[in-house]
């Protein structure tokens, strides 16, 4: 833990370089010229309530003052007590703070780590990958597990099938290095705290393999898709380089378990070769369960193996495009700056007592085919680094609870999700089902679009949404939607364009563990998204590293 000097609501216009932010901290701290200042930006947001009148308002930390060639007491600054001056004075808008610095137990595991099977980890998204670079960097060799392809070749195939409708349910949107993410805006933003440093080790690694260094303060960080790419490779290549193993095209089909008293023990794994169907066993102490909020068949699986898990509440709904334009326009007003794209967030209590909200939002980015099953359809949103498509699109859902899709099994809300991705196929024709807001406002088929040219990659056609999802979810959102207007004029727009079905939002499943990330079935470790433990990139991502600090600690810190 380290301490700093936070100075708060120094404000830049969007014109002026943050190279300013040295001469601003040294005004506000009144300190003599000849001193030395060493800080770092801690947050920059956009305040634009006030447009055209907009600023960036920044914190920073303060993390050492040298006067006369030594360190002097952060609190002290603080108080003004070198102030230039007789008037000393306490600085306004700062505190003395404290910043968690992450710590993972290499040292306790460095003795016996000799003594155990290498650990195994299943699927590698945010939160697979970030559980083996731990264990790798701390000496473990981890082994991954991952059904789809490279992120090479992974990108390669997702193109394919947005251009021909060619799909392969082991390597897609959702499966494959990277996880659903890599084919997403990037988002790093999250509502977890960071009480252990996580957080900020998450982004300074991303930044280490190619992120913008502004990810490390930014209110609302964001990466792009063809920047992830990148960067998910080069995590790989480091984990390789340190003794780990990444086998692609694997998928875990079996649990191999043996009794030991009452107590259910993993003893291995049987993967298969999606590509030749070959099988083999691979005996493992533990397994670091990283498959995400996609992997259905292996939920199934797990479900037959007796693992401990429920249904649980989730969201549904569609993708909505507007003009990036008109959103800019409402975020910024006439502004004579350059501004990047602008985003929103949107909510509204439907008079059912329903929620509406929007998700996932990509400024300047494509509603994209993100289906993994044959016969069912499901979308997503993504954005490049730039932001610079015409169009602004959201997932606007609704949350749906077991009580509502009937959630009498584990798995019934998976199963309510294949149902909504059948209609949505059947309706589009085996493409994206595609609707004007003023046409599904009116429970009609579409005829052509207007205002609005929708951004999609995947093929689509005109259908009826309303069909898909129901009067009972369609009316909440028909009814939210007019209610964002109330915030975003103009959002209820006719030519709005609606695509379906968002159906991905979150697991609909979650997998039991107790405080030490552990299944009932000893050895076996939920984790992230798809164990419902984590919601977005950043999320899942600390929850990959928890779990290896519960995986390193309890297997190898005995």
């Amino acid at each position: 833990m380290s301490t700093v000097l936070r100075i708060s609501q120094i404000k830049l216009k969007p014109d002026q370089p943050e190279d300013m932010l040295d001469a601003a901290v040294r005004h506000l701290l009144m300190l003599p010229k000849n001193c030395n200042v060493r800080w770092s930006i801690s947050k920059k947001s956009l305040d634009a309530r006030r447009k055209p009148d907009i600023f960036y308002v920044y914190s920073v930390d303060v993390a050492e003052v040298i006067i006369g060639g030594k360190s002097v007491s952060l609190n002290d600054v603080l108080k003004g007590k070198f102030m230039a001056g007789k008037h000393k004075k306490t600085i306004k808008n700062a505190a003395i703070t404290q910043i968690h610095e992450y710590c993972f137990p290499r040292a306790e595991i460095a003795v016996n780590a000799g003594k155990f099977k290498r650990p195994v980890i299943a699927g590698f998204g945010p939160s697979g990958m970030f559980a083996a670079l731990m264990l790798a960097q701390a000496g473990l060799c981890p082994i991954v597990i991952e059904r789809g392809e490279s992120v090479e070749e992974r990108k390669k195939t997702v193109e394919k099938f947005w251009s021909t409708g060619e799909l392969n349910t082991e390597s897609n949107v959702q499966f494959g290095e990277g996880g659903a993410g890599t084919f997403s805006d990037g988002k790093l933003n999250t509502m977890i705290k960071d009480t252990s440093g996580r957080i900020k080790e998450m982004l300074k690694i991303f930044v280490e393999f190619g992120a913008d260094s502004s990810v490390l303060y930014m209110n609302k960080p964001h990466i792009g898709t063809d920047v992830l790419t990148g960067i998910v490779s080069g995590i790989r290549s480091r984990i390789i380089e340190l003794g780990g193993e990444v086998r692609f095209n694997s998928r875990i089909t079996e649990l191999i378990t043996e009794n030991r008293g009452k107590t259910k023990r993993l003893s291995g794994v049987k993967i298969e070769n999606v590509k030749s169907r070959e099988s083999y066993e691979l005996s493992c102490d533990c397994l670091c369960l990283s498959i995400g909020h996609s992997a259905r068949d292996t939920f199934e699986m797990l479900a037959e193996s007796g693992c401990s898990m429920s249904a649980k509440s989730f969201a549904v709904g569609l993708r909505l495009e507007h003009p990036q334009s008109f959103i800019d326009y409402n975020a910024y007003g006439d502004t004579m700056y350059k501004m990047p794209a602008a985003d929103y967030k949107v909510t509204y209590q439907t008079s059912g007592g329903r929620g509406v909200y929007s998700f996932c939002m990509c400024p300047g980015g494509y509603v994209v085919n993100a289906s993994s099953e044959r016969e069912r359809i499901a979308v997503n949103g993504m954005s490049y680094s730039g932001r610079s498509g015409k169009n602004a699109n959201s997932a606007i859902i609704v949350t749906v609870t077991p009580e509502d899709y009937g959630g009498d099994t584990p798995l019934s809300g998976m199963e309510f999700q294949r149902r909504l991705e059948s209609m949505a196929y059947r309706s589009g024709n085996g493409n994206i089902p595609v609707q004007l807001l003023g046409d599904f406002k009116l429970n009609r088929v579409s005829e052509g679009f207007g205002a609005v040219s929708p951004c999609i990659r995947g093929s689509f056609s005109f259908a009826n949404l309303r069909e898909v999802l129901g009067n009972n979810l369609s009316e909440a959102i028909s009814e939210g939607v007019t209610g964002f207007a109330n915030y975003i004029k103009g959002f209820d727009m006719a030519d709005a364009v609606f695509s379906g079905v968002e159906s991905r939002t979150s697991s609909p499943v979650r997998i039991w563990r107790d405080e030490n990330c552990e299944s009932d079935i000893k050895g076996l470790y939920p984790c992230g998204e798809g164990a419902g433990y984590a919601g977005g990139i950043t999320s899942a991502a600390v929850d990959g590293m928890k779990v290896a600090e519960k995986i390193a600690l309890n297997f190898y810190g005995k």
